[in-house]
């Protein structure tokens, strides 16, 4: 599996996570189609190997897509792919933060709620180790895949309750905090890049039939199944609309069925934005 292409590559460079299976996958080849190479960061070569060799076949090159290792349940792991990238020299145009889980409990390798630390302290971790080359690199965008689920977090953010292990039965609780935490990342991230170039975005995809719902106890996805889940290649369409259309001005915003959408009251709270991440540079930090 070549891992360098030339660093004096001049077309657009994205890096996504959790991109062999899902609405990932469908992001990457949709991008790699339109004319990015497509950096898919994740946990299985062996199941990335699939799309990047389907990628080289619908865009008949060979030097179009790579694999970077990636465990966002590890912050160890975060920085090791972030180096691994970073030492091709390359440009980045778009970072699109997607890889997810909803449902699996416990804690990750530092001791974070897991939905929590996946969803949200990894990718933020990898933003900011990628920060200056995406400045660089400006145009660019930083993409996060939030979702509709950030409504069940209306209590806001239990700070002691980020560094436990999960406490709901079926885990739904903690997703939906982890996805309020994206939103407001990106949202506060929007106000740290403001005049350097680079904009971002989150969205909900829509109910999407992939496997982030694995881990969910089984009684609970038959509940899914009855309110219609959307096709991968359905939920990609926001993401795409995000990383290929949505302009700058809309930076920071929320986006569902590739519109803006008012995410809750509490997701539009600046200062528990501005809370979360100073908190989650503390944890960062510490973690090193």
């Amino acid at each position: 599996m070549n891992l360098n292409p030339s660093s004096t590559h001049s077309e657009r460079v994205t890096l996504i996570t959790g991109a062999n299976i899902g609405i990932g996958r469908v992001t990457a080849l949709r991008l790699a189609q339109a004319g990015f190479t497509v950096f898919l960061a994740g946990r299985s070569a062996q199941r990335t190997q699939a799309v990047i060799d389907e990628i080289h076949a619908t865009t008949k090159t060979s030097n179009k897509a790579f694999f970077l290792p990636l465990q966002l349940d590890d912050l160890d792991s975060v920085r090791e792919c972030a180096a691994l990238f970073l030492a091709r020299q390359l440009p980045l145009h778009l970072l699109v933060n997607n890889a997810g889980l909803a449902g699996r409990k416990g804690q990750t390798r530092q001791g974070f709620e897991m939905a929590f630390g996946v969803n949200h302290l990894g990718h933020f971790l990898l933003t900011q180790l990628l920060l200056e080359t995406l400045k660089a690199s400006a145009p660019a965008k930083v993409v996060t895949v939030a979702s509709r689920a950030h409504l069940m977090a209306y209590q806001g953010l239990d700070w002691p309750a980020l560094q436990q292990a999960t406490r709901s039965l079926t885990g739904t609780r903690e997703y939906g905090v982890s996805k309020l935490a994206n939103i407001l990342f990106s949202a506060h991230l929007a106000k740290a890049l403001a005049g350097t170039g680079v904009s971002t975005y989150s969205l909900h995809p829509g109910v999407v039939d992939t496997e982030v719902w694995r881990e969910l106890p089984g009684f609970l996805r038959p509940l899914l199944r009855l309110r219609g889940l959307l096709t991968p290649e359905e939920g990609a369409q926001t993401t795409l609309y995000c990383a290929l259309q949505a302009p700058a001005s809309e930076s920071g915003l929320y986006y569902d069925k590739s519109r803006i959408k008012t995410p809750s009251r509490i997701a539009q709270d600046a200062q528990l934005a501005e809370q979360l991440w100073h908190q989650s540079l503390q944890w960062v930090k510490a973690q090193s």
